[in-house]
């Protein structure tokens, strides 16, 4: 028969038997508490949750969309089921950040030739890069094929619009195709509009898209643009041909050359783009919830755990007609991990002595926006956060091993190495950066902390083949390790939380990253 094993806390009194009798009761308790916290953290919840931020219905969660603030809310609703705090300044879970979005003038923008007006959202959307006002009237140029631009076709383009002709079945812009397409911009041409065959419904999903517009940070000064006005357009192919039906020109052949050297063919016809541009305010969510430290000395001072909620919303449906980029593993499980450690840590009957915040984030992946505008406007005071612990892309690739970015600027590496050989029943090893050429440190929301002063780590497990892709999809994640990963966290916080001294920087990494930037 085997014998049964004491708990884990009554193993550590029996080992230090021989240097004290008795510990009290209370740490005991304590000690099984946690545990019970970390016991809480299950595969089944951590993919529940990636499940919920990562569904269709969420649309992608751009910046800003519905999907982004439906998916915000129920964030905060689950903070305050924990029993959170919340964190934004006016005592809610929803701290929201100002932008602006600069938008196509649907009704006074025009594509004119001859008798022929083709309308912005029916005919015409803007196909990418800057939104700007201006108007020009010049020949029409047909350019078809792909590779290289040669000299003849940089001299038949300047000055002129000109028509992109793809392949009947292509797909929206490829990598060649754009590269094709910022070629002929810089080579003067006075607007590129890509031909687009798409059928209705997948038209009207780039409407959509394409008419929300280019959006910015509010709080930074509108500069005046200095980009010549040289949009970059998309054009139904079956509009195109009814604005050069009288140059007798056979769009379909031309579309055939897509694997043949570029060339360009001009025309009579005379086209007058008008392009008038509206400013539109909105505004985005981050959200936040605090736990109270039990230490009367130390609960004015925070960990802060981060992960970003956001990712790139909706796009051109794909072959089988999918066009929303859900985000499971970029970053819906990163924001699982934080909900998984603050919903157990909020379970512990004596929380840890520093107070923790929980941040999620979006805008990440338009620029870092709301941990930046965080880090400027802090629920808390940055002098008073110690440490900001950032999770962001944990659910895949290997199942013992996550990249801990960041271990080498602070003593929070030593901590994490501690912790992490405490724990060997996660079964999981917490490695240094392996990618530094890629300079990941700069790239996620910890770097709004760090540049503040805050020491950070960065959890994250590299990407991988769907990464910004559609198949980023919740079965693709390994929930059972990325819960390990989040016990990792919690374990990592209490530690820090309890500890007798705030983590402190390398002098030297302090020296480069806080007093010299990047």
């Amino acid at each position: 028969m085997n014998k049964i094993a004491p708990p884990s806390c009554t193993r550590g009194l029996l080992a230090a038997s021989l240097v004290v009798a008795l510990v009290p009761t209370s740490a005991c308790a304590q000690s099984e508490a946690i545990e019970s916290g970390a016991r809480s953290i299950t595969q089944e919840d951590f993919a529940w949750r990636v499940g919920v931020m990562a569904h269709d219905s969420m649309q992608g969660r751009d910046t800003p969309s519905p999907g982004l603030d439906k998916t915000a809310d129920w964030i905060a609703s689950e903070f305050r089921r924990f029993g959170l705090q919340g964190g934004a300044n006016d005592g809610r879970f929803l701290q929201r950040y100002p932008l602006r979005s600069v938008v196509v003038d649907t009704e006074r923008s025009s594509v004119v030739a001859g008798a022929h007006r083709l309308r912005f959202g029916d005919d015409v959307l803007p196909l990418f890069g800057e939104i700007v006002n201006g108007d020009a009237g010049a020949d029409l140029v047909l350019v078809s094929g792909s590779g290289s631009i040669g000299r003849g076709v940089r001299r038949a383009v300047r000055g002129r619009h000109v028509a992109l002709v793809l392949a009947p079945d292509a797909q929206g812009v490829d990598g060649a195709a754009f590269q094709l397409v910022a070629g002929l911009r810089a080579a003067g041409a006075a607007s590129v509009m890509v031909t687009n065959g798409t059928d209705d419904r997948r038209w009207t999903t780039n409407v959509d898209r394409s008419l929300r517009g280019a959006t910015s940070k509010a709080w930074e000064a509108a500069n005046a643009s200095t980009s010549n006005f040289a949009p970059l357009l998309q054009v139904r192919t079956a509009a195109l041909e009814r604005m050069i039906e009288e140059a007798n020109v056979d769009l379909r052949a031309l579309g055939a050359r897509s694997r043949e050297d570029v060339r360009a063919d001009e025309t009579e016809v005379r086209v007058t783009l008008i392009q008038r541009t509206r400013e539109v305010e909105a505004s985005a969510p981050n959200v936040i919830g605090i736990l109270e430290g039990s230490d009367p000395d130390l609960r004015d001072e925070y960990v802060v755990f981060s992960g970003h909620m956001d990712h790139v919303g909706v796009g051109t449906p794909d072959e089988a007609g999918d066009s929303i980029f859900n985000g499971a593993d970029d970053d819906a499980s990163g924001t699982a991990a934080v909900m998984e450690v603050a919903e157990a840590m909020a379970s512990l009957p004596i929380t840890p002595r520093r107070s923790m915040v929980f941040l999620v984030v979006s805008g990440e992946e338009k620029g870092l926006w709301g941990s930046e505008w965080y880090a400027d406007h802090p629920s808390v005071p940055l002098e008073a956060t110690v440490a900001n612990l950032n999770a962001d892309m944990v659910g895949r690739n290997w199942t013992d091993t996550i990249v801990a970015i960041g271990k080498e600027h602070s003593d929070l590496g030593s901590t994490l190495e501690r912790v992490n050989g405490e724990h060997p029943e996660l079964r999981m090893t917490a490695i240094d950066d392996l990618w530094p050429e890629e300079r990941f440190y700069f790239r996620s929301d910890h770097f709004n902390f760090a540049r503040k002063g805050v020491p950070v780590l960065f959890f994250f497990n590299g990407t991988h083949e769907d990464y910004h892709g559609r198949n980023d999809e919740p079965e693709r994640i390994d929930a059972e390790k990325a819960s390990r990963i989040a016990r990792l966290l919690y374990y990592l916080g209490i530690e820090i939380g309890n500890a007798e001294e705030r983590p402190q920087w390398n002098p030297e990494s302090y020296a480069r990253i806080v007093s010299g930037g990047r």
